[in-house]
């Protein structure tokens, strides 16, 4: 048990450091690009918030959630592949020098957000520790 309260305040550290849309982005690509990473960063703490007791445990809620996330980590490889940038943007470079792999990476967090079985509040919590784990790999490489 406790080291499932550590992998669900893992996810939730990961959450609160995913990146938000910030005010200035002049670059209409980078903006979309924000966007789509804030729907990933409130779905997944929509999920974080069940596992850890900040929110009660909804099912509907929770599967709309995932559906959500699911939905936005397919469409990250499409929303980087333009090789564009701002002067707010937190994209490496080597977003587009090591391309191949961020997809993969983008694909885990598909997985692994897929995976999370949203019928039961142990299936939440049990699932957040790949989904934190996901964000926190792409985030290491990629993100400034």
């Amino acid at each position: 048990m406790k080291l499932q309260a550590k992998i669900v305040g893992l996810s939730l550290i990961l959450v609160a450091g995913m990146a938000v849309a910030k005010e200035g982005v002049t670059n209409p690509v980078v903006k979309e690009r924000m966007d789509l990473m804030q729907v990933v960063r409130v779905n997944t703490g929509t999920l974080g918030d069940m596992a850890s007791g900040k929110a009660p445990f909804d099912a509907a809620k929770a599967a709309e959630a995932q559906a959500a996330l699911v939905a936005a980590a397919a469409d990250i490889p499409a929303k980087f592949e333009p090789e564009e940038t701002d002067p707010v943007a937190e994209a490496k470079p080597e977003i587009w020098m090591m391309f191949d792999e961020f997809t993969a990476k983008a694909k885990s967090l598909e997985e692994a957000a897929a995976a999370v079985d949203t019928a039961s509040l142990d299936g939440v919590k049990a699932g957040m520790g790949p989904v934190g784990a996901s964000c926190k790999a792409c985030h290491t490489d990629y993100r400034m």
